[in-house]
């Protein structure tokens, strides 16, 4: 099971992050656990200096923007 974390405040940016994420990983089929990380110190331990960011198990793989589900498809598979 992956273990996917949005890394934001709780903007509309990062909301919309999660629900894409969530879109993605629905439409793959995958099994995972999305967590939503808003603690700021939690967040600088990644090295992330911009929300909101994608997780995916322990990798930082996107900060700053809400990318296409077709793209998120591809970073989760």
């Amino acid at each position: 099971m992956k273990k996917i974390e949005i890394l934001g405040t709780g903007c509309p940016k990062c909301q919309k992050l999660a629900e894409s994420t969530a879109t993605a990983a629905r439409e793959l089929g995958l099994e995972c656990r999305i967590d939503k990380v808003t603690d700021i110190q939690k967040i600088i331990a990644y090295g992330v200096m911009m929300t909101p960011a994608l997780v995916i198990d322990g990798e930082v793989k996107l900060v700053g923007r809400v990318p296409p589900v077709e793209e998120l498809k591809a970073l989760l598979k």
